[in-house]
């Protein structure tokens, strides 16, 4: 049985949960969230928890059970207390600020990259780091994702945009030829 599937979710206090038509909705202080659910799993409320059980142990049922009850798990998370990813600009020049409802970044290009912030994430710029947060995991992470992409660390100066705590392996460099002609 799946490790992490089996285990009840915790209800806090201020969540309300209601699953209908396979469909379940989480809601909290931050916000609401809804996701569908496999019609071969079964999620049911036991008082203040959430139980997640599958039909067979079908390997496509088990990674399904413990993908289902992670994903539950995020959205009670997100309702409570949210997610941030943390992303640092490293380089020459490089630059990060916000300017109306767009993220602009100056990235050693002939112009500007203007990046407009979507409404469920909210993003912010402190000292060439930008913060981005919000209540759905998966979006929150594919933003910053996004953001990444505009320029990803290169591999001999590690200039670029990197996650916060990313480490990275640089090259040496080209190495001066001797005795060559």
């Amino acid at each position: 049985m799946s490790r992490i599937g089996k285990k009840p979710i915790e209800i806090p206090k201020n969540v309300k949960v209601n699953i209908s038509d396979g469909i379940i909705t989480v809601e909290g202080p931050k916000g609401k969230l809804s996701m569908s659910i496999h019609p071969d799993m079964k999620v049911y409320t036991d008082g203040n928890s959430i139980k997640v059980e599958r039909s067979s142990d079908d390997p496509f049922h088990r990674a399904m059970h413990g993908t289902t009850a992670a994903l539950i798990r995020n959205m009670v998370k997100g309702v409570t207390e949210g997610f941030t990813v943390g992303l640092e600009v490293v380089g020459l020049g490089y630059r990060a600020s916000l300017k109306g409802g767009n993220l602009e970044l100056s990235l050693g290009l002939s112009h500007p990259v203007v990046f407009p912030i979507p409404p469920d994430v909210k993003i912010e710029v402190k000292e060439n780091k930008i913060y981005v947060s919000g209540i759905d995991k998966q979006r929150v992470g594919q933003v910053a994702a996004q953001i990444r992409a505009f320029r990803k660390p290169d591999a001999y100066k590690g200039k670029g945009i990197r996650y916060e705590g990313e480490t990275l392996k640089l090259k040496a460099g080209k190495a001066a030829g001797k005795g060559k002609k």
